[in-house]
């Protein structure tokens, strides 16, 4: 087995879960998150090179399911948007969860996505960073923008600071 392949079988060990629950939390691809795993890895094995020069595999591999998700969604209907407004969803009910889950949503769709990556999959600013291909401070903008919306919109009577 060449040194490709085996570093992408361990990191197929280490964050193949992590990625199957990235595309199971997307309701429109949960039917086929499995194969959209596999589709995952089929590209990074493609480019070798790429996944090399990562400075992050994981997040080169989040990046990549990011495209292989939005690729399912325009094969599967074209009419559908390629930003991900889509409920969150979770599995515990409760009102504030409720409140929080639509202020997330109501979030701008870069903003949402960014947040989801940090709060969801655990990606470091640099990994959503490479992740969707944008600078780190365009991360961290992303970030405090969302946190500063989704306090003002849940505790509007508390002072925000800018």
């Amino acid at each position: 087995m060449n040194p490709a392949h085996r570093q992408l079988e361990t990191l197929y060990r280490e964050t193949g879960a992590n990625l199957l629950a990235y595309f199971r939390s997307r309701p429109t691809l949960a039917l086929q998150a499995e194969d959209l795993l596999q589709d995952t890895f089929a590209r990074a094995l493609q480019h070798p090179e790429r996944l090399a020069a990562a400075l992050s595999p994981r997040a080169y591999l989040f990046g990549i399911a990011r495209h292989v998700g939005h690729d399912a969604l325009r094969r599967a209907a074209p009419a559908v948007a390629l930003t991900d407004d889509e409920e969150w969803t979770a599995e515990v009910e409760d009102a504030r969860l409720a409140d929080m889950r639509e202020a997330v949503g109501r979030l701008p769709a870069a903003q949402r996505e960014t947040l989801l990556l940090k709060l969801r999959h655990d990606l470091s600013y640099e990994e959503i960073a490479e992740a969707l291909d944008i600078p780190i401070g365009t991360v961290r903008s992303r970030l405090h923008a969302a946190v500063h919306a989704l306090r003002a919109t849940l505790n509007p009577a508390s002072p925000t600071r800018p």
